[in-house]
C-alpha cells in the first residue's frame, strides 16, 4: 500500500515532470519567456525544462519505491527546487522589469511551502502495526 506521503511525490512528481517535457520544451509560454528572462540570460529555457523533467522524475520514481519515509527528504528537495527557482525568478521579474509575474510568483512560492510542509508530515503506520482500538 501506497502511502499518503509517497503518493503526493508520485502524483506531484508526474505532474510537474510533463509541465517541463510539454509546458516548457515543447510549448512555452510568451509570459513564462519573459518572466525567467533574467535567468534565461545564463541558462536556456530548454535546459530548465529538462531540469524540471529530471528532478520531477526522481521523485516520482521516489514515490514509486518502497522504503523508510525519512529516507524520502532529497526526493521532496527534488519536487521543490524547480517551483523555488521559479518563484524567485517571477518576484525578481515582477519587481524589477515585468511586473504581471507577480500572481506566478506567488502562486509557485506556495507551492514550494507546500511540498517543504509535506515532506515535514509523518507516514501513517501500516494498518497491521496499528495498535487496536479498545472499545
Amino acid at each position: 500500500m501506497i502511502s499518503r506521503r509517497r503518493a503526493f511525490l508520485t502524483v506531484a512528481g508526474t505532474g510537474w515532470a510533463l509541465y517541463g517535457g510539454l509546458g516548457i520544451i515543447g510549448n512555452p509560454r510568451y509570459g513564462t519567456t519573459r518572466g525567467l528572462a533574467d535567468i534565461t540570460r545564463h541558462v536556456s529555457l530548454n535546459t530548465l525544462g529538462w531540469m524540471w523533467v529530471v528532478y520531477d522524475t526522481m521523485a516520482d520514481v521516489a514515490g514509486l519505491l518502497a522504503g523508510h519515509s525519512r529516507m524520502h527528504a532529497p526526493d521532496y528537495a527534488a519536487l521543490g527546487t524547480p517551483a523555488g527557482l521559479w518563484s524567485w525568478a517571477f518576484a525578481y521579474s515582477a519587481a524589477t522589469s515585468y511586473p504581471p509575474t507577480v500572481g506566478s510568483a506567488c502562486g509557485w512560492g506556495a507551492f514550494t511551502i507546500g511540498v517543504m510542509l509535506v515532506s515535514g508530515m509523518d507516514d501513517s503506520l501500516p494498518p497491521y502495526l496499528r495498535k487496536a482500538r479498545s472499545r
